[in-house]
């Protein structure tokens, strides 16, 4: 329960006596934006919210701390004079497609725009993705420049070895009925589940049944393009593609456990060659630590799989995980393809990973793969075999397998011949 602004105690899950049940209705998977309308997340004003959570994520939590130390008005309202997208991006025919984009708003870039007349009428909404330039710089390229391996062109590479990228910052907003599809459970099994494992934290899971939107409490996506982003919707464009899932151990420290940084690093660069080739390359960057698992979960695991008798071995990689964790894996690439589906793709000629779990659930999706390219042995620190050879041996990972093209045709209904 909760205190209104007049000292009145109510059920938090419930609208205030005499509001209507949601004010902004939400016509989710309409491709008009205003028919759609606009996802209002914010605290400011309970009235008009018609989402469960609030925006940012896990970052929510730190502005609940900036406003208890004083340190930030709950009333402030945000100025996004100057801070619109740098690229266009849509609409496309997938963000009216039924079911085909379920976890992230696809109009969430252009909210100043799309509800610009309900923002001058006091309605506080916020962006759910952020469209910007930036610049990468990674020492692994400029040694692949000395070795002469990558050659700088100006435009994508430039002399110093910095990439030029756009950078896309997603953050997660979830349609639970469509979720629950994807997941092939109800819509009031998935409200009540996520209730009980938060602990209770959002019980207008199980009360609200007029709030079909959730933004949870999760990290968010990162996407760098290198090359024209527009390009990514064109059917004849050569994309070539790496969906990482983040490793925070390795990606930025270095730890040489797994092969994450070095097939990270090698996605890169098989991007800046895409794009120097006028193709467009794409980096997919999800927060899902430790498979989903959590970073302490993850080291709990590592050190179970080196104490056990014999050591770490492929034989019982997954079955240490799963007698910590429960379950193997918790990444559930179902939602994965929402973002490529945001963005327009539907075909990728080279996708930079031989995961059967990242391969099926984009061509269960409808997007076609061309080539999947395996990280070179050369990149697999020693200490990273264990985790090769039991990923070979369980299935994850199938580096001498190649598509089935007639199996694949079928799923995508398309002539891969023609791409």
């Amino acid at each position: 329960m909760t205190s209104n602004r007049k000292g009145h105690i109510r059920i938090t899950s419930h609208p205030e006596p005499g509001a209507a049940s949601n004010r902004h209705p939400i016509h989710w998977g309409s491709p008009d934006p205003a028919k759609r309308g606009p996802v209002i997340g914010t605290v400011s004003r309970p009235q008009d919210r018609n989402v469960i959570g609030a925006h940012g994520g896990t970052y929510s939590l730190y502005r609940a701390l900036a406003v208890s130390s004083g340190a930030l008005n709950a009333q402030a309202r945000a100025d996004f004079t100057n801070t619109e997208p740098v690229a266009n991006i849509g609409p496309y025919p997938q963000w009216g497609e039924p079911g085909r984009i379920v976890s992230l708003d696809p109009f969430g870039h252009r909210v100043t725009e799309y509800y610009a007349r309900q923002m001058a009428e006091g309605l506080d909404l916020r962006p759910t993705i952020a469209i910007t330039k930036a610049r990468l710089h990674l020492p692994e390229i400029r040694d692949a420049m000395a070795k002469g391996e990558l050659r700088p062109d100006g435009e994508i590479l430039k002399e110093k070895g910095d990439i030029a990228v756009t950078k896309i910052a997603i953050d997660p907003v979830w349609w639970l009925p469509g979720l629950a599809e994807r997941f092939d459970t109800t819509e009031k099994a998935l409200r009540r589940t996520l209730f009980e494992e938060t602990g209770g934290m959002y019980p207008e899971l199980v009360t609200r049944p007029d709030m079909q939107v959730f933004l949870p409490p999760i990290g968010n996506i990162t996407a760098y393009v290198m090359g024209d982003v527009a390009a990514l919707a064109k059917p004849r464009t050569r994309i070539t593609c790496r969906v990482h899932d983040e490793c925070n151990g390795s990606d930025v420290f270095g730890s040489d456990i797994c092969t994450c940084r070095p097939y990270l690093i090698h996605g890169i660069e098989e991007c800046v060659r895409a794009a120097q080739n006028k193709g467009v390359g794409l980096i997919v960057y999800n927060r899902k630590e430790g498979r989903a698992l959590g970073e302490v979960t993850k080291f709990l695991v590592y050190n179970a799989r080196k104490r056990q008798e014999g050591g770490d071995q492929a034989a019982t990689y997954f079955e240490r995980t799963e007698c910590v964790a429960g379950v193997q894996d918790a990444r559930f690439q179902q939602l994965m393809p929402d973002v490529l589906h945001w963005l327009g793709i539907t075909h990728i000629e080279r996708f930079i990973s031989m995961s059967n779990m990242k391969f099926d659930a984009l061509t269960n999706s409808g997007i076609s793969i061309g080539e999947r390219v395996p990280i070179p042995d050369g990149l697999i620190p020693d200490d990273a075999n264990v985790e090769m050879e039991a990923k070979k041996a369980a299935g994850y990972y199938a580096p001498d397998g190649a598509p089935d093209h007639e199996k694949l045709e079928r799923v995508v209904g398309r002539d891969l011949e023609k791409f």
